[in-house]
Parts: structure tokens; sequence; C-alpha cells
């Protein structure tokens, strides 16, 4: 699993069954899933109610939400926050608007996961025969909008060939 090494990064010093949300969880793997297997407590995060209904079935137990992430509040800290491969769909206002709920959702000394673009720009992808809209902000900019929101950068690698040519941020909140 490609991603293993930033879950792990993730994760590392979290407590045993730590609470993690998932945002834009999609059918829950593999990131859920691996999660989950390392027992983890996970919220998922999905517009998609079709996405939602395959976590609930493949992982019963933990809490699978329809929910948009813009703007969300639900009311409770996360030990870690993943947005993998979903962040990047937003619009460029939009993801500038989500580090307010990834620190409100975020305990101190917790972990965010995100993927975005290596440079700003907009691109229309295809899934399954269907446009799929990917939008990123310029690593600058993502670097002060952390800071901003209370987060310091731990990693950051551009294009990292070992996990698909991801684009990958990790920070922790002050």
């Amino acid at each position: 699993m490609a991603e293993r090494p930033y879950l792990d990064a993730l994760m590392a010093g979290a407590p045993p069954g730590a609470a993690v949300l998932d945002l834009g969880c999609g059918a829950g793997e593999p990131i859920a899933g691996h999660l989950i297997g390392e027992g983890f407590r996970v919220t998922g995060i999905d517009t998609a109610p079709a996405m939602i209904g395959i976590c609930r079935e493949r992982f019963p137990g933990h809490d699978w939400r329809i929910a948009d992430m813009r703007g969300l509040d639900l009311g409770r800290q996360f030990d870690a926050i993943a947005a993998w491969d979903s962040f990047f769909h937003l619009t460029g206002p939009d993801q500038r608007a989500m580090f307010g709920v990834f620190a409100r959702h975020l305990r101190p000394g917790g972990g965010l996961l995100f993927t975005a673009g290596p440079a700003e720009g907009e691109a229309i992808g295809d899934m399954f025969g269907d446009p799929l809209f990917h939008y990123s902000l310029d690593p600058g900019e993502y670097d002060l909008l952390l800071r901003r929101a209370g987060f310091a950068v731990e990693q950051y690698r551009e294009k990292d060939a070992d996990c698909g040519d991801h684009t990958v941020w990790l920070a922790r909140r002050l």
C-alpha cells in the first residue's frame, strides 16, 4: 500500500483507538480500511450515499455520514484528519475555507494529511467516462494557509514517485 508511510506518519504518537476523520472517504479503501485495521476509530464523510453505504457494510461499528466537507461542523475534535484524493476536488475558494474546518475538527497535536496538486491550476480528469474536476493552489499558499490556521508542516512531498505521483502534505496542529 503506497499510502502507508504517510498514514503511519499521520498516526505517529496517537493513542490506541484514536479518532480519525476521513474527509471524502469514498468506499473506505484504502485509507479508512488501513486505519481501522490499525485499531483506530474512523468517522467517514462523503457526499455520495452509495459510497457511505459501502462503508457501512464493510466497516460496521464506525461512523459513516453523508455530508459535504465544506462548512462541516461535527461539534467535536479528532486526533487526525485525512483528506486523501478528495480535497483537490474543491474549487480554490472552497479549499481556502477548509483550513478553518480542519482546525475546528482537530485537537492540538493532531495530524492533518491531504493531497493536492504540485502547482496552482485546474484540470479536468476522467472517472469511468465522466469528467472529474481537480484544482490546486500554489504550494506557497497552502503553506501560508496552514500556518495561519495554526498548523506546522511536517512533510511536503511533490509528485512522490513511490506513491503514485501524489503531492502530499502532512501538518500538525499547534
